[in-house]
């Protein structure tokens, strides 16, 4: 599993971050998705690194613009640690 965290400019709502969430959940290899409008980044728990084209693909259409990408591995610690990432 890969951890990502992109940041996004353009979202202003919670409508804003949900369209985001839905256009990377159409990545196949995303498993996770949670965007913040406050922090202006997206957090991604994946099977393999994405690369800034496959999140451009994703985005583009959407309207938001993709800005700095840090990928790192994951690894799950825990019994709770479904809950966060």
């Amino acid at each position: 599993m890969y951890k990502t965290i992109a940041k996004i400019d353009g979202m202003m709502c919670a409508m804003c971050e949900a369209h985001v969430q839905d256009a990377i959940r159409k990545i196949p290899e995303v498993k996770r998705v949670k965007a913040s409008k406050g922090k202006k980044e997206v957090k991604i728990l994946s099977n393999q690194t994405l690369t800034e084209e496959i999140l451009h693909s994703a985005l583009d259409p959407t309207g938001y613009k993709l800005g700095e990408i840090k990928s790192e591995p994951y690894e799950k610690k825990g019994l709770l640690s479904f809950l966060f990432f």
